[in-house]
């Protein structure tokens, strides 16, 4: 199954060109996820060679990435994927964050990289010592991006399914978070989990709230 153009190493080739024998790509998943953690990759690819298949990991279904993420882990030179807690994202605010995962994510590399590239339209890195790049739907055309939103997507994913059996009303294995209708559902009749994201305002429309904030019996977990 044909998943679209394949990303390329048009940006790295810039960033080597320029003297940065380090690259390093970075992508965020869960953002916009209800519960669970943020987590960034970074991973950093070789010159020559590639993995057959790599793509941003939203357009791969979940067994594809499952096979792609031990090829593409072994054929970094480097990688890594930081996280933020449930907790640090309500304490810190998304943003923060977000920035917070990235620097774990930099620092859990082993090498040290002069030039990244980010997905997106903003600096979640913001270091003065790094050359940044931002690339518009870098996951889709920028190769080291591509194989760190494959990175990190695995990990949460794996993540979210080994806790779920914890919360079971959430159906976490399913959505890994992520909105949709049961979840809903789940939350107005149940309240939020432990790793819930309390302080985002789409918890105010939920039916739970009011009598969340004034009953002990609220989260069942």
């Amino acid at each position: 199954m044909a998943y679209g153009p394949a990303p390329t190493v048009e940006f790295e080739r810039r960033s080597w060109a320029a003297g940065h024998d380090v690259v390093v790509g970075m992508d965020e998943v869960g953002r916009g996820a209800w519960a669970g953690p943020i987590m960034v990759g970074a991973a950093v690819v070789p010159k020559t060679g590639r993995v057959k298949g790599v793509r941003d990991s939203k357009v791969l279904p979940e067994e594809q990435r499952e096979k792609l993420f031990a090829k593409v882990a072994a054929w970094c030179v480097a990688w890594s994927v930081g996280a933020a807690s449930q907790a640090e994202c309500d304490n810190l605010g998304m943003a923060e964050a977000q920035r917070l995962a990235a620097r774990r994510a930099l620092e859990g590399l082993g090498v040290v990289p002069t030039a990244v590239l980010l997905d997106g339209k903003w600096d979640f890195v913001a270091n003065a010592s790094l050359v940044t790049e931002r690339i518009v739907r870098g996951d889709a055309v920028c190769l080291s991006i591509a194989a760190a939103s494959i990175l990190a997507k695995v990990t949460r994913d794996r993540y979210m399914r080994s806790v779920a059996p914890n919360y079971p009303h959430y159906e976490f294995e399913h959505n890994k978070g992520y909105p949709c209708w049961r979840h809903k559902l789940a939350l107005q009749a149940y309240g939020p989990s432990a790793i819930h994201r309390r302080s985002w305002i789409f918890m105010d429309a939920l039916s739970w709230q009011a009598d969340a904030l004034s009953s002990q019996g609220a989260t069942p977990h």
